[in-house]
């Protein structure tokens, strides 16, 4: 028996850093019940460690590549089966150059990425606002001294920012696949900003509202933020602008040195 492809779904992918604005992207965009948003997915993990068993030795010994390639290639087919959503856009650092080869071989589907891109100094601010305000965030837990080393314990090699940022780098390689949006274009203009991704993903617009948001709930399911501390993921309700962070100020400049020039 061979696994059925979802013929009426259409999924679509994306890039961003943590504390871009991938929650409230979300939060904007599920408003539309045809079309989902996922929360970080774990679907690239699956291919990575369904790829990975080529490399054991029982594998090896002997190494039937069709029939793992198929199961490979049904992952996100057979993951979304049940979800009742038409339109699926799967969160995940896709366009790191190890992931874009894998999932190139195996999604059997045109591909779409959307980028949403924030300054990376913003993101490092927002972080400090949210560790200092929250003391149950995972980065306090692990007995760093100072702000500096909390942002490079952020920042380190292997980490969800620096995977992020190489899936950026990498989607720049790629602009007929890959739809790039500003943080800050977002959430000043956001209806502009939303047709354009609309139009990208070949769907008619939506009208969605810009203020009096949704916290993240989909198919039963909301973020448990007790993992990786409260507030995480919450979206403010109120309408959508671009405030000022005053940690921006207080982000020590050995993290300006090495960082301040990524800029989006």
């Amino acid at each position: 028996m061979t696994s059925e492809p979802n013929q009426n779904k259409k999924l679509f992918f994306l890039v961003a850093m943590p504390r871009s604005g991938n929650t409230l992207f979300a939060s904007i965009m599920n408003q539309n019940k045809d079309l989902v948003v996922t929360a970080n997915s774990i679907t690239l993990e699956i291919i990575k460690d369904l790829f990975l068993l080529k490399k054991t030795d029982v594998f090896l010994n002997f190494p039937d590549h069709k029939s793992l390639d198929n199961v490979l290639d049904s992952v996100y087919d057979v993951f979304y089966k049940d979800w009742p959503q038409r339109i699926i856009i799967d969160r995940g650092p896709v366009m790191t150059p190890g992931n874009f080869s894998l999932v190139q071989k195996h999604f059997k589907s045109p591909f779409k990425c959307i980028i949403l891109v924030r300054d990376l100094m913003d993101v490092l601010g927002s972080y400090m606002k949210w560790y200092t305000e929250n003391p149950n965030a995972f980065v306090n837990k692990f007995n760093l001294k100072n702000d500096e080393e909390k942002l490079l314990n952020i920042m380190k090699i292997g980490g969800a920012v620096a995977k992020e940022l190489d899936a950026i780098k990498n989607a720049y390689n790629y602009p007929e696949l890959c739809h790039f949006v500003k943080y800050d274009d977002m959430v000043t203009n956001p209806e502009q900003e939303f047709r354009k991704i609309y139009k990208f993903i070949g769907e008619p617009y939506f009208n969605h509202r810009f203020q009096n948001l949704n916290q993240i709930n989909i198919n039963g399911l909301s973020y448990d933020d007790t993992v990786v501390g409260t507030n995480m993921h919450t979206v403010k309700k109120e309408k959508i602008e671009k405030k000022y962070n005053p940690y921006l100020e207080k982000i020590p400049q050995k993290l300006r040195d090495m960082y301040g020039h990524i800029k989006f």
